[in-house]
């Protein structure tokens, strides 16, 4: 079912490919003294999921919201679609770990307010957030306001506002660490299943082995801070068997344990 882990040394030079839409060249971030990230070089191909893995401090979630345009880069430059990222861009939709909702506006107006800020019209902006809204399973729950829901039924409506504007790159910070086990797979199958329909390029941080191995293309581990590319995996599941059976798979839990006798020196 799936097959052995696929690994490979990062590249110092870097990992291009002729079907990237997102290049990462050369980047480093500096906080004073505090050296956050070191010459990080990748490139992220359209259409796959690619998780950052590494340990606390290592500089996931920076190099996240410095490929979003929300943090400046110290050197160092970003590339979408080829132009160069001077700041955040239509292009780009970021789902933040803490939900990041207007806690004063219903689902339908969180979901379709980046569409809001465009000028769609908004009959328009109300189809394309309610079919996302549905997407995301929150059918019903157009009227409600975020105190009213889950913690799970918020990220939600944060993950169906990042697809509604309809952008290239989805760079999502750990979405799902706020919510217990269960809703926490379940929505690792949603995720699947959108990255399969929408065919966008995601960018995930998450600090969960298991999780990185089940939804990703491609597994990029970084070393301790400084943050450097320090290896490349590519797990190759098949994503046709059914959830339980790839979660019990030899294939999946060999990637898995790799992955953890390469970290666990790391750990704190």
């Amino acid at each position: 079912m799936a097959t052995p882990m696929q690994a490979r040394a990062a590249d110092p030079a870097g990992t291009a490919r002729s079907d990237a839409i997102v290049e990462v060249r050369d980047i480093c971030k500096r906080y004073g003294d505090l050296e956050a990230l070191r010459g990080i070089n990748l490139d992220f191909e359209r259409g796959k999921l690619t998780t950052l893995l590494g340990p606390s401090g290592c500089g996931k979630t920076t190099l996240l919201k410095i490929i979003a345009g929300l943090v400046p880069a110290t050197s160092g430059q970003i590339r979408i679609n080829g132009r160069v990222v001077t700041g955040p861009g239509p292009e780009r939709a970021f789902v933040f770990q803490d939900f990041a909702l207007m806690p004063w506006a219903t689902v339908l107006r969180n979901v379709g307010f980046g569409l809001e800020l465009k000028g769609v019209p908004q009959a328009e902006r109300h189809r394309i957030a309610r079919h996302y809204i549905g997407e995301v399973g929150l059918s019903g729950f157009e009227e409600k306001y975020p105190h009213e829901l889950s913690g799970g039924m918020r990220q939600r409506v944060g993950i169906a506002r990042a697809f509604s504007v309809n952008a290239d790159v989805l760079l999502l910070d750990e979405p799902f660490s706020a919510v217990d086990e269960q809703n926490r797979r379940k929505f690792q199958e949603d995720l699947l299943r959108l990255v399969d329909k929408e065919r966008k390029t995601f960018l995930f941080v998450t600090h969960s082995i298991e999780e990185a191995v089940y939804v990703s293309d491609r597994i990029v581990l970084l070393s301790p801070r400084p943050g450097r590319v320090s290896q490349i995996i590519e797990p190759a599941i098949d994503r046709t068997a059914a959830p339980d059976v790839i979660r019990r798979d030899k294939g999946y839990l060999d990637v898995v344990e790799e992955i953890w006798q390469g970290l666990r020196q790391y750990a704190e």
